[in-house]
């Protein structure tokens, strides 16, 4: 398994977390301090913004769970890889995304994040 794709693991793990304290937690060791996240449905900075934005997802999409749509690419410092969210053990996902991310020192510095299929 590559870095990239080990830290898009770590992205998704994140998403995922629905104890408070340790996605927080989670935050503080896959972003920067100072990461940005913009999608089409917000744009946060810093940690306590992605938690923030994650925690509200987590509730409009309650019981639901990410997982990678496929092979992370990356290069140099940054990275792309689709995810889909759905219903645990189902084959067809709710949504697809693709995101890109730019890495600082291990870490996720920016996510670009686009929306392929969302729930009608």
């Amino acid at each position: 398994m590559s870095d990239y794709t080990t830290l898009a693991q770590r992205y998704i793990d994140v998403w995922n977390e629905t104890d408070a304290d340790k996605r927080r937690a989670l935050v503080g060791e896959v972003f920067t301090p100072e990461a940005t996240y913009t999608d089409p449905l917000g744009a946060v900075r810093g940690a306590d913004g992605v938690d923030g934005f994650i925690a509200g997802a987590q509730q409009q999409f309650a019981g639901l769970e990410f997982q990678l749509g496929g092979a992370v690419d990356g290069h140099h410092d940054q990275a792309r890889f689709t995810w889909h969210l759905g219903v645990p053990g189902s084959d067809e996902p709710l949504a697809i995304g693709f995101d890109v991310v730019v890495i600082e020192d291990g870490r996720i510095a920016q996510v670009l994040g686009f929306l392929d299929k969302m729930p009608g």
